[in-house]
């Protein structure tokens, strides 16, 4: 066992490995998040046993009809691919305590319940199709008996972070290689200190060297997490997101269906993400039996299509830039090759009139065109660049079709160049201004 050092050695630990550890996960932008659990069977969102006031005994009696199908972790995982997903992020303990896999820790657990690990099905089923492997670890706890004593109680407080760490000692030695550990909400301590987030961290980091861990044990660690909302940060993050911004968990997939994100508006995210130097976790709650929503399957298989055409916008490590809004009224957002000699311009709404133009480029590109190579008729002009001539209705069937620019160097851009009370009071257009 090696020795536990401060806070800030180990930060300076965390940092000098973090480029190497991160370096697939930042080229992923894209993965599932799953919340599955004995929450899925009533449909009425994954907080329903504390919403609903539903005694734990009572609550506990779901373990009794846990019946996921065979099979349901491959069909996640297929389903993550062809959306084109890198990764998956499973809650392998959800606030209600109950254990996906056969834990010697936890006997309320999946294994007891049905004879099922779902940890192990679902670590196999990322393998197979070349997903990266994450566990969600709930730090609250519904059911433990010291699941808020541990807020006032010493002793209890000391049995509860034992019960913690090993629990996810035994996720983290008994599924060989995992890449995430996610943690989630922090109750009711209120501080790493009473939660001994270093100390546990610094041992399970031992277990799985390469690991990443989010920041939801209070302490800042490798990854941001905006939830809800997809906010760039200065270090890296990553936004998870609902499927139909309602609930985590199940609820029936018809009535969800007005609800539910379209394909167009999980590309806006994901530009926003990737232009922005983070990735996308987007959520789905599988039905009880643990089959993947239909109201999701469509909107996802439709986003695999678009990345197969053009998925050069998206992968490759994209540095946060400040073209975000490239076109007149938001039309367009971009992102830039790992470079920077590349733009890739995202149009939501297509020109009628055949022209389009962005501001704000202190030199003209290359050349411009579609991805799959179509050239496409530009001006420089005024620290303008103005396409000509394009079609008149957008050319991804889609209809969120990538234009790429490509210049000599990473191009200068300020927006607003020409309007000094927009840009901090300097006017840029110079010579070049018309």
């Amino acid at each position: 066992m090696a020795k536990i050092v401060s806070k800030f050695e180990y930060e300076q630990q965390c940092a000098k490995t973090r480029d190497a550890r991160m370096g697939w996960w930042r080229d992923a932008r894209f993965g599932m998040f799953i919340h599955y659990g004995l929450y899925s069977q009533l449909g009425r969102n994954e907080w329903v046993q504390v919403l609903e006031n539903i005694p734990r005994d009572e609550y506990a009696k779901l373990a009794e009809t846990f019946a996921p199908r065979e099979g349901i972790c491959r069909e996640w995982a297929a389903q993550a691919k062809a959306a084109g997903m890198k990764y998956m992020v499973l809650t392998t303990r959800h606030h209600e305590g109950f254990s996906l896999w056969n834990s010697k820790v936890n006997p309320y657990n999946s294994f007891n319940a049905c004879g099922r690990d779902i940890v192990a099905e679902f670590v196999d089923a990322c393998r197979e199709f070349g997903l990266g492997i994450g566990f969600y670890s709930s730090l609250m706890d519904w059911h433990h008996e010291d699941g808020y004593k541990c807020a006032y109680d010493t002793a209890a407080r000391r049995r509860f972070l034992d019960y913690i760490e090993a629990l996810n000692t035994e996720l983290l030695s008994n599924y060989g290689k995992i890449d995430i550990l996610w943690y989630d909400v922090a109750c009711p301590m209120e501080n790493w200190e009473g939660w001994d987030s270093l100390e546990r961290n610094q041992r399970l980091r031992e277990l799985q060297p390469d690991i990443i861990i989010n920041n939801r044990s209070h302490l800042p660690e490798d990854i941001g997490t905006p939830e809800g909302h997809v906010t760039a940060e200065a270090r890296d993050w990553e936004a998870c997101m609902t499927f139909n911004d309602i609930s985590w968990g199940y609820v029936d997939e018809n009535q969800a269906l007005p609800y539910v994100y379209t394909a167009p508006r999980i590309l806006k995210m994901l530009n926003t993400a990737s232009s922005g130097g983070g990735n996308l976790l987007l959520n789905i709650g599988p039905a009880p039996d643990g089959s993947v929503p239909k109201d999701a399957i469509e909107p996802l298989n439709a986003v695999g299509k678009w990345l197969e055409r053009n998925g050069e916008a998206v992968y490759p490590v994209r540095r946060p830039n400040g073209f975000m809004h490239a076109g007149g009224n938001g039309v367009c957002s971009t992102t830039q090759s790992s470079d920077g000699k590349n733009v890739y311009l995202w149009n939501w709404i297509w020109p009628s009139n055949g022209d389009m133009g962005f501001g704000g480029y202190m030199s003209a590109p290359e050349s411009v065109s579609l991805l799959d190579g179509t050239p496409i008729d530009f001006e420089y002009k005024g620290q303008r660049i103005i396409l000509k001539n394009l079609p008149k209705t957008a050319p991804d069937p889609l209809g969120v079709t990538i234009i790429k620019m490509t210049f000599a160097e990473p191009p200068k851009h300020y927006s607003f160049s020409y309007y000094p009370q927009l840009s901090g009071g300097y006017d840029r257009a110079g010579e070049n201004k018309i």
